[in-house]
């Protein structure tokens, strides 16, 4: 079983994706939403024998679900269709697999899979976990994937808001409370310098932490994102050019790769480097918050597994199987 993060774009309320199981492969796709909202889902399969189980929070595969689309009832109106008004705020899985006869005989289901997630939610929570909505910690820390990482700051829940600054990995927050938006945990948030500034940090980057001393100011860990536009190199789609080291596979020698940069906003870290082969073909690795978290997958790149490790001149080496690749913070942000 592969698991993977549900994320919608920027003020959206629902996804489409696309994807292939063979045989005995599941996946487990999580995502999060609140108590008073709906959430509908549509499975569209090329073997009849696939099916999804929805699990609530708390709740996980191999246990009991709320509901299995291969059975009609009060949560399931028809064949691989969920739609209930859910009544507990957290994390969801819907766990897509063929039926075991399939399964057993290896065979291939290419699906869809539509999920969306509207209703108004209730009034704010105070004081929540960075994992849960149920009430928690008083201080929360910005956790990274990468030692040296940001994260965005933003003016509400979404992708797509104003990002009023960015917070370095071990950064010391005040908790204001969390909801679920896009399909993802957010957590309202108030830096500790004086003036502190009120903002809203996606979950995933959250943990729990203590105040105790010394953390009464963190003015130096609070970067302000600069008010300038980052334009585009003439002709190109990219904001910045240029060549990094790179090489395809184990054997092959260390090379010089082309590549551009799309930043989604100046300061925030967030965007995508392509990365062209000199052989032809190319590859994308997509930043967060200054950190890579993910890359253009294809069928051929199915098992491939992404790592990522931080050196100490500010560079980012990404491991995608066999491909090794050498990125710049400047890339990335800029300068």
């Amino acid at each position: 079983m592969r698991s993977q993060a549900v994320r919608f774009a920027a003020g959206t309320s629902g996804t489409t994706i696309t994807d292939t199981i063979v045989g005995r492969e599941s996946v487990a796709y999580m995502l999060g939403a609140e108590a008073g909202q709906r959430m509908v889902i549509s499975l569209n399969a090329s073997n009849l024998a696939t099916y999804f189980t929805v699990f609530g929070p708390g709740q996980a595969p191999g246990g009991e679900g709320l509901a299995n689309s291969e059975m009609i009832g009060p949560m399931v109106p028809d064949l691989n269709r969920f739609d209930s008004v859910l009544s507990t705020s957290g994390e969801y899985t819907v766990l897509v697999y063929m039926y075991r006869s399939a399964a057993r005989r290896g065979e291939r289901s290419d699906f869809t899979l539509d999920i969306s997630i509207v209703g108004e939610r209730s009034e704010i929570l105070h004081g929540d976990f960075a994992d849960g909505l149920q009430g928690g910690p008083d201080f929360l820390a910005v956790r990274t994937a990468t030692a040296g990482g940001h994260i965005n700051l933003r003016d509400a829940p979404s992708t797509g808001a104003t990002v009023l600054t960015v917070a370095k990995d071990g950064t010391v927050l005040r908790n204001l409370g969390c909801r679920m938006n896009e399909g993802r945990r957010w957590c309202q948030v108030a830096t500790l310098a004086d003036p502190g500034i009120e903002a809203w940090a996606a979950g995933d980057f959250l943990i729990e932490a203590s105040g105790g001393d010394g953390v009464a100011t963190q003015l130096p860990d609070m970067v302000p994102v600069p008010e300038v536009e980052d334009v585009l190199v003439p002709g190109t789609a990219f904001n910045a050019t240029g060549m990094i080291s790179c090489v395809r596979s184990a054997d092959a020698p260390m090379q010089e790769c082309n590549f551009g940069v799309i930043r989604e906003s100046p300061g925030s870290g967030n965007g995508s480097v392509t990365i062209d082969w000199p052989d032809g073909g190319s590859r994308v690795i997509y930043f967060e918050a200054g950190n890579p978290v993910s890359f253009d997958q294809s069928q051929a790149d199915q098992g491939l597994s992404m790592t990522v490790t931080r050196t100490e001149n500010d560079m980012n080496i990404v491991m995608i199987g066999s491909e090794r690749f050498e990125i710049p913070d400047a890339v990335i942000w800029g300068g």
